[in-house]
């Protein structure tokens, strides 16, 4: 059996230690890898076998969890769905924009939390409960897909010039998340989230520049939804305030 062939790349890390004294620098790590390698293994590898210290999330390794969400070459991506052999042979990783740096390219997510938290990211329904559940046709179900792939990873966030200049703007990911349950059939808390949604960090300061949709790795088109629900306050407004 043939050695499975190696390319070099050159791994630039913006790094950042919190302690007393600590200050942001580069971290530059050569790395052979091979062909099928994604940029998450190079994180692993460089943590391994260069630097112990280095500081970085992951969890499931699928694209499934969100957690490893970093900035590669200026672009939101998720590490684990990323192969070296899309990238340049020099390439430099930094943590998201738009959210404090706890350590390297771990950042602080509490503020992101609770910007989804007030939007009431939970289906609402009073009603006496069937006997088995609360049935929807696919139509219905059809109209929450979409949202409901979000995993939260963060990107479209960071990606958002809005969201990195006002720091009490919702954000794609929350209104996104308002999205899936104001459109979900079983639900009936849809004028009340609209309403949160609706003042002056809500739906109305999102510019429509698409760079949340750019950056999502599910890409959701959650311009779309925003503009679907600014839709539906306006109309919310001229109906007397009920939901349309």
């Amino acid at each position: 059996m043939q050695p499975i062939p190696l390319n070099q790349y050159v791994i630039n890390i913006r790094r950042f230690d919190p302690e007393p004294g600590g200050c942001e620098r580069r971290g530059s790590f050569a790395l052979p890898m091979p062909p099928g390698a994604r940029l998450l293994d190079a994180l692993e590898t460089i943590k391994a076998e260069h630097d112990s210290s280095l500081a970085f999330r992951r969890s499931c390794g699928h694209g499934v969890c969100g957690s490893c969400a970093v900035q590669v070459n200026g672009r939101n991506m998720l590490a684990c769905r990323t192969l070296m052999k899309d990238l340049p042979h020099q390439t430099i990783i930094e943590p998201l924009q738009g959210f404090p740096v706890i350590r390297d390219l771990v950042v602080d997510f509490d503020g992101f939390f609770d910007r989804h938290d007030a939007v009431m990211p939970y289906l609402v329904n009073n009603e006496p409960p069937p006997q088995r559940e609360r049935l929807q046709t696919q139509t219905e179900q059809e109209r929450i897909l979409e949202p409901i792939t979000c995993i939260m990873c963060g990107c479209c966030s960071s990606s958002c010039p809005i969201y990195r200049a006002d720091g009490e703007y919702l954000g794609p990911s929350a209104l996104l998340k308002a999205a899936r349950f104001i459109s979900d059939s079983r639900d009936r808390a849809g004028g009340e989230r609209l309403d949160k949604i609706s003042g002056p960090d809500g739906i109305w300061r999102c510019h429509g520049i698409f760079e949340c949709v750019e950056s999502c790795p599910k890409e959701i088109d959650i311009t779309g939804r925003i503009g679907e629900l600014k839709r539906l306050a306006v109309k919310k407004a001229f109906s007397g305030g009920k939901k349309p």
